[in-house]
């Protein structure tokens, strides 16, 4: 195996200069670098990283806790933390705090004891315990998707403004009675998503009804509860938003028992878009976020954080795309067409006050229920 000492005397270089190269301890002329590393590559020496560490108390290494990593979301934001820290040299030490507080605690201890540089979290909804390790130790630390009052470095999506967008979409459609399917409470992601909801319901002149907002935990089992909840009401939405992927598959479920068919009995549309949501029939009206950008800027936040530790923390919301398919009750897209997608800011298109593009007013839907009901 080769050793540093070979690696210098094909490069013609001291073993301190190889070292220098390695460790970026010191600045190493151009060329001489360029030797070294064509040394390196020739002779196939492989660098102790341990001893490396030990030189720099540097790791080279970032901790990421996600919760749910098999969700689509969460899967594309891990690829985009894992881009971003390929590219910088890094490499990456994953944990699922399962969103539990007492286990997020640990988990990050446990990331922390492993010598990472840095932690990239995506905090719980009661996230005391975890911030106050990171705090005691100054653990440099990014947070995403969910946001914590904390003075920390943070990156999510837009979540209030493509809410109150596909409320007004819905509403432009004729739906006076929209119901919406909120995640656990507790959650940045929560709290904003139903301000955004109940900012479109005001936006449109239409009251806010408690019994139309249900909240399903972020999952798929408690949102097809909560869906049935909102369909026992007196009087039912005519059109439900779920306030996550997951959530959507278990308002589906939900919808399925009712015998009721989306969008000719209901209208349907969801936060996150996920690679098979224009498989669905009806496909999925839905608000993609940018998780691989999300992911990639926590990883720059971080490294910018470790080479300026007193630098002024920052918080960065990117903005979403609403992807306009048929589950709305609109037209839907030509055949083989991903569906419109425009930035969820820009107005909706709507195709009237009254009725929809499947054919029936929202109203219509609700007495055709009504006498499947009875």
């Amino acid at each position: 195996m080769a050793t540093m000492a070979d690696v210098a005397r094909l490069a013609g270089v001291s073993v301190a200069t190889v070292s220098h190269v390695l460790n970026e301890t010191r600045p190493v002329r151009a060329g001489t670098r360029a030797a070294v590393l064509g040394a390196i590559d020739e002779l196939g020496y492989t660098h102790n990283t341990l001893a490396r560490s030990l030189v720099t108390s540097r790791t080279r290494s970032i901790g990421l806790a996600v919760s749910a990593i098999s969700n689509p979301y969460f899967t594309e934001i891990l690829q985009g933390v894992e881009a971003g820290a390929l590219e910088a040299g890094y490499s990456l030490l994953i944990a699922d705090p399962h969103d539990d507080p007492v286990h997020e605690r640990k988990v990050v201890q446990l990331l922390h004891e492993r010598r990472v540089d840095g932690m990239i979290v995506a905090p719980s909804a009661e996230p005391a315990e975890m911030v106050g390790y990171l705090t005691r130790r100054e653990v440099p630390t990014v947070f995403l998707d969910r946001l914590v009052d904390d003075g920390r470095d943070q990156v999510c999506a837009e979540s209030t403004g493509p809410v109150r967008e596909l409320v007004e979409h819905l509403a432009g459609l004729g739906h006076t009675r929209i119901g919406m399917v909120a995640g656990l409470p507790g959650l940045s992601t929560t709290t904003e998503r139903v301000q955004g909801y109940r900012e479109g319901l005001r936006a449109r002149g239409l009251p806010f009804a408690p019994e139309l907002l249900a909240g399903g935990n972020s999952e798929a089992d408690g949102a097809q509860d909560a869906t049935r909840q909102l369909l026992a009401a007196p009087e039912p939405p005519t059109a439900i938003i779920t306030a996550n992927n997951a959530m959507t598959i278990g308002a589906l479920r939900a919808l399925g028992e009712q015998c009721l068919q989306v969008p000719r009995d209901i209208a349907l549309a969801c936060f996150d878009d996920f690679s098979w949501a224009d498989l669905f029939t009806p496909r999925l009206t839905a608000i993609a976020q940018p998780s691989k950008e999300i992911g990639a800027t926590a990883v720059r936040l971080l490294l910018e954080r470790l080479e300026a530790p007193d630098r002024p923390p920052r918080t960065i919301r990117l903005p979403c795309t609403l992807v306009h398919r048929s589950s709305c009750g609109c037209p839907s897209p030509a055949p083989g067409a991903a569906g419109t997608a425009h930035p969820a800011a820009a107005p909706a298109a709507t195709t009237g006050p009254a009725e929809t593009a499947a054919g029936r007013a929202p109203q219509e839907r609700n007495r055709t229920r009504d006498r499947r009901r009875r």
